[in-house]
């Protein structure tokens, strides 16, 4: 690498942090914005095979449901995050019933393979855990977060190209992007998006006991899928349901508060 961009590196690296919404300081390379511009075209490229084979959004039924369920967490993200309600939200349904997986790129760019719910079979609060877990991951900026990582990490001409905030998106950005799907989420990470994941569902009106109930379901799962991806990129910790166990108590009034729930229109 030549010096003026090994320097830009450095220069990057000590100054590029941000706060979550739990009060995490995170690398933050790459801004928030950057990575929403560059999730939109990711999230195109990642919907196209499904779209050409007629595995998109192909089960009314499932689609009717999962929006109702998404609507509901997204309005719930809107009243956390007052400035993600201009974001372009999406939730699409991916025809892979071996695939146990969902995510949510920066943006709100979602996706959930048929195989988490011909698996899992998962009741309508457990759904809602695992969407607003997902919703979290957008609302913590763990896309960005994982993109600043990726570039930090590899400490290339392209990857700096991709830090520089340009107007316009860079393919290796938009690559960036895809990558973060597919790479591990930190084990902070999934802390943070199960504790912003529960209070969503929880005042949504989805009962916060599905969490704990929800993984015992992947675990099961887990034991007989060679395709569960949910927990390659979302590491489960051998105390997850324990925490999630404790946090119970402090979403049930959120729960059991009544009334109507907002939705956000999709």
């Amino acid at each position: 690498m030549k010096p003026f961009a090994l320097f830009l590196v450095v220069i990057l690296l000590a100054t590029a942090c941000a706060t979550s919404p739990t009060g995490r300081k995170q690398l933050m390379i790459v801004s928030e914005e950057h990575a929403i511009e560059a999730s939109k075209q990711a999230y195109t490229e990642a919907l196209k095979p499904f779209a050409s084979e007629g595995k998109l959004d192909n089960d009314p039924i499932l689609k009717a449901r999962v929006n109702t369920i998404t609507s509901r967490l997204i309005a719930q993200a809107v009243i956390m995050r007052p400035e993600t309600r201009n974001w372009e939200w999406s939730i699409k349904i991916l025809d892979d019933p071996k695939t146990v997986n969902a995510w949510c790129m920066a943006g709100g760019k979602m996706a959930l393979y048929t195989g988490l719910i011909k698996q899992v079979n998962p009741t309508d609060d457990e759904l809602a855990q695992v969407m607003g877990h997902e919703i979290a991951h957008a609302l913590a900026n763990h896309t960005a977060e994982k993109m600043s990582v990726a570039i930090a990490s590899s400490v290339g001409v392209a990857a700096v190209g991709a830090a520089t905030d340009r107007p316009a998106v860079t393919m290796a950005s938009v690559a960036v992007a895809a990558l973060a799907v597919k790479l591990p989420n930190s084990r902070v990470a999934e802390t943070e998006a199960d504790r912003i994941g529960i209070e969503l569902a929880a005042k949504a009106g989805y009962d916060p006991r599905a969490a704990v109930s929800l993984w015992e379901k992947m675990a099961r799962v887990s034991r007989g899928s060679s395709q569960m991806e949910f927990l390659s990129t979302h590491p489960n910790p051998g105390n997850r349901q324990s925490r999630l166990r404790q946090l119970v108590p402090q979403m049930m009034p959120y729960y059991e508060r009544g009334g109507n729930r907002p939705v956000y229109p999709l």
